[in-house]
């Protein structure tokens, strides 16, 4: 491996880590974890058709930890289980009114965010970023 190739991949572990820092960052402002964001966002986007399996599969992050999640919530009066029609050993999460509000507020921010930077960005260097990564996760599985 040639030295700049070392070198891209230094400052790919570099910008993961500050990608992932700058969702950390945003969502400690609004009271959250990155974990909480991510479950709420998934709620938000899902219209109340989540498991946590759903989930945890969604953004790898175990069990465990969106079962503290969802209990944290269900005591803060967000969200309530019902029973999926498909499988009763399955719970559903649903907001209620209050979590639909709170998630609205804090999903839709940063949204707004996230479209702005795409904006600036433009479509042609986000589909190319996303391309890249594509291929990217493509080629990593396939050296495994």
């Amino acid at each position: 491996m040639n030295e700049q190739t070392l070198n891209e991949l230094h400052r790919f572990y570099s910008l993961w880590r500050e990608n992932n820092a700058i969702y950390e960052e945003w969502a400690k402002k609004h009271g959250l974890s990155s974990n909480e964001l991510l479950f709420l966002y998934s709620l938000y986007e899902d219209d109340d058709e989540c498991t946590q399996r759903d989930i945890s599969q969604r953004w790898f992050i175990p069990k465990q930890t969106i079962n503290t999640i969802l209990k944290d919530f269900e005591r803060k009066g967000y969200v309530v289980l019902s029973s999926s029609a498909d499988d009763k050993r399955n719970k559903l999460i649903k907001l209620t009114p209050a979590g639909k509000e709170y998630a609205k507020r804090i999903i839709e921010e940063l949204r707004a965010k996230e479209l702005h930077v795409m904006q600036e960005l433009g479509t042609i260097r986000v589909r190319e970023m996303n391309d890249s990564q594509e291929l990217f996760i493509r080629l990593f599985k396939e050296t495994t």
